[in-house]
């Protein structure tokens, strides 16, 4: 009674015609579920079924405004509209060439019953594999800037569950392990949130097309239930916009299982289409580089004694990257800016000038008579208003020497970007702070008039805006190789959480290929040889590093013809098994041609795990060349971990592969047809 008596009362103050609530909205297979709905007084929320279980109960949608009421309370729905799409379209690169989107939309406003009247649009888009909501303010009197405190939206899971998770807002940025728990026991956590419900369930919670907003965390509010919570400004309100906006989408990738979550294409699919006409000049492929001997501190950045970017050492990196048919050499520390102490403090770096031990044009010009080229490496130590200052002439000054590709690094505590006023003042802001997510765009921007890709590390967190910006190969934004340098290593069930978390965002500059399986002062990494290789086939990136030195490279041959000969660019990607942090293996189809390759990596358990040949051509006969741990089982030790089996056998459609996986180990396999006989 009372709900009818104050829809009625609404209804006499709204302009539209109230919609009967609630309003739902299905996937294309009917099987996923969004309901809309109006509380007693008029707090609008929506929840999630697929194939009946509930995924999400009802979760309340609004948001906190610093300079005027909320908008949460006495609305009523108005105006739905639904819309249907089924098309293709293909990457330029990436790992599948097509793409399907097949969504059913509904767009519902929201509309407040009494002054002052906003209305607030409510889309939400659901595919066969999640689904993605948004809010969308549309322009109407009175619409100036909008300065949002907090976004309201809830996600309650509806089952208790098992979470896989890191920590928002700490010093560390994204580089933190993925902590395992129940569900009910996360804290305030960054996104992805991977979750497996009681029934099975999994579900990856996140966003998608994060464009001059602030970026998203989510915090347990009870319970199993969780609200969104904004990366915060350096002052003032966390998000202001002008005139009308839309969020990003917060995004629910459905699945029944692990590997169900990395075959979505939900976050590709609600990004804008490329905004770079002609994308030949961007070219995946692999590369070598001055870094690891710094990670481990044998080198420096700085000038001195120990500088690494020095003529010599580059021009040996170029010979051998030119040798081994590598595409790039990575140069970092090669400018004026490192000496001194530069973490979190970038103002002497000069991305024009470099040091005088490095004669870049020289080396410029050697690169590019041996087919290779130069990849630069903008570090900004925090100084991003420096920064800006430089982008055109510093990606114009990397463009001149033939860097196709350009590494950038924010190398700061989260909350110290610096960011300098037009009036003098400085402020301070998070990495995934509005600021900061405009400034990844005003850097694709600057570098693709210069004809120059990026792979961004200490970088704003992956949302598939690759799509829209294909000049943003890669990005780090999670604990990659470099730990394994120091102490505190990443465990053996590392690799095997990224792919269910952080390689649910999109590419990852992981740099594997540690094939000395050492770090500082000879420390063991916990992997075996075999995993090394295995990496480059489950981490996806299209810039892959062979990251140890050429002289490692030297002492595993068997180890670097895999890493020549594993492509970087995929026609098709299957996930075939996988356990978040515990297994997983992945089978991927080279673009534009016939072979194959396998990865497969296990934590610090041994492992057999049967995966099935249905991938391949029937009829067709194939040559597996594999290479698996030396030994698996209680014969494995410590000095087996840098041992490896290289074997070949013959394949065919429908064939099983057992292969046992040592702790910590894992194994690589390169498919390729076999030509008939004549």
């Amino acid at each position: 009674m009372l709900r009818r008596l104050l829809a009625a009362m609404l209804l006499a103050a709204a302009p539209s015609a109230l919609l009967a609530a609630p309003l739902s909205v299905t996937s294309p297979d009917g099987r996923i579920e969004v309901v809309v709905d109006t509380d007693n007084e008029g707090r609008a929320s929506y929840a999630v079924r697929r194939g009946g279980a509930a995924i999400i109960a009802p979760s309340r949608l609004g948001f906190l405004f610093s300079d005027q009421r909320k908008f949460e309370r006495g609305l009523v729905l108005t105006d739905a509209g639904r819309t249907t799409r089924d098309e293709s379209w293909e990457q330029p690169w990436g790992e599948w060439r097509r793409i399907r989107s097949h969504h059913n939309e509904l767009r519902v406003r929201m509309r407040e019953g009494g002054a002052p009247g906003r209305v607030i649009d409510l889309v939400i888009r659901v595919q066969d594999d999640g689904l993605g909501l948004r809010y969308e303010m549309p322009a109407q009197p009175g619409l100036g800037d909008t300065r949002i405190a907090e976004e309201l939206t809830e996600f309650n899971f509806a089952q208790p569950g098992t979470a896989w998770w890191k920590p928002a807002f700490l010093w560390n940025r994204e580089e933190y392990l993925y902590a395992r728990t129940p569900l009910d026991a996360v804290g305030t956590a960054a996104t992805p949130l991977s979750v497996r419900l009681a029934d099975g369930t999994h579900v990856a919670l996140h966003e998608a097309a994060l464009v001059d907003y602030a970026g998203m965390a989510v915090m347990r509010t009870g319970g199993t239930g969780f609200r969104a919570v904004l990366t915060p400004a350096a002052e003032g309100a966390k998000v202001v916009r002008t005139g009308p906006w839309a969020t990003p989408w917060r995004t629910l990738i459905i699945a029944d299982d692990a590997p169900g979550l990395y075959m979505s294409h939900l976050m590709l699919n609600l990004n804008a289409p490329s905004r770079i006409a002609d994308t030949g000049w961007i070219r995946p492929g692999k590369f070598v580089g001055v870094w690891w001997n710094m990670i481990k501190g044998e080198w420096s950045w700085a000038r001195g004694p120990r500088h690494g970017a020095t003529t010599a050492n580059v021009r040996r990196y170029i010979d051998f990257a030119a040798t081994n048919g590598f595409d790039g050499v990575l140069v970092e520390g090669w400018n004026i800016g490192w000496d001194g102490d530069w973490f979190g403090n970038g103002n002497a770096m000069d991305f024009t000038r470099p040091t005088e031990d490095f004669d870049l044009a020289a080396m410029a010009a050697h690169a590019r008579r041996r087919g290779v080229r130069l990849i630069g490496h903008h570090e900004t130590g925090g100084a991003v208003s420096h920064y800006e200052d430089q982008l055109d002439r510093a990606f114009a000054f990397a463009a001149r020497h033939g860097e196709a590709v350009v590494k950038t690094g924010y190398v700061t505590d989260a909350g110290q970007i610096e960011r300098r006023l037009a009036d003098g003042r400085v402020l301070r802001e998070w990495h995934e702070g509005q600021w900061m997510v405009g400034h990844h765009l005003r850097v694709l921007e600057a570098a693709a008039r210069h004809l120059v890709a990026i792979d961004a590390h200490e970088p704003v967190k992956g949302t598939g805006l690759h799509r829209t910006y294909p000049n943003w190969l890669a990005r780090e934004g999670s604990r990659g190789m470099e730990y394994n340098a120091w102490g505190g290593k990443n465990p053996p069930g590392h690799e095997a959480a990224l792919v269910f978390t952080r390689m649910l965002e999109g590419p990852m500059d992981f740099t594997p290929g540690i094939v000395s399986l050492t770090g500082q002062d000879g420390s063991a990494i916990l992997s075996t040889l075999a995993k090394q290789l295995a990496l480059y086939v489950v981490l996806y990136s299209p810039l892959q590093m062979a990251a140890d030195t050429p002289e490692a490279y030297a002492r595993a041959p068997e180890a670097l013809a895999f890493i020549r000969a594993v492509p970087t660019d995929w026609e098709e990607t299957r996930v075939l098994s996988g356990a978040i942090g515990e297994h997983v293996t992945i089978a991927r189809k080279a673009r534009g041609g016939d072979d194959w390759a396998l990865g497969a990596v296990t934590d610090g358990s041994a492992r057999t795990v049967p995966v099935t040949l249905d991938f391949l051509d029937a009829g067709r006969g194939y040559q597996a060349v594999i290479h698996r741990d030396a030994a698996a089982g209680p014969a494995a030790d410590a000095d087996s971990r840098h041992r490896m089996i290289v074997e070949t056998r013959p394949v065919r459609r429908g064939d099983t592969l057992s292969i046992p996986m040592a702790p910590g180990g894992g194994y690589a396999v390169l498919i390729r047809p076999v030509a008939a006989r004549r």
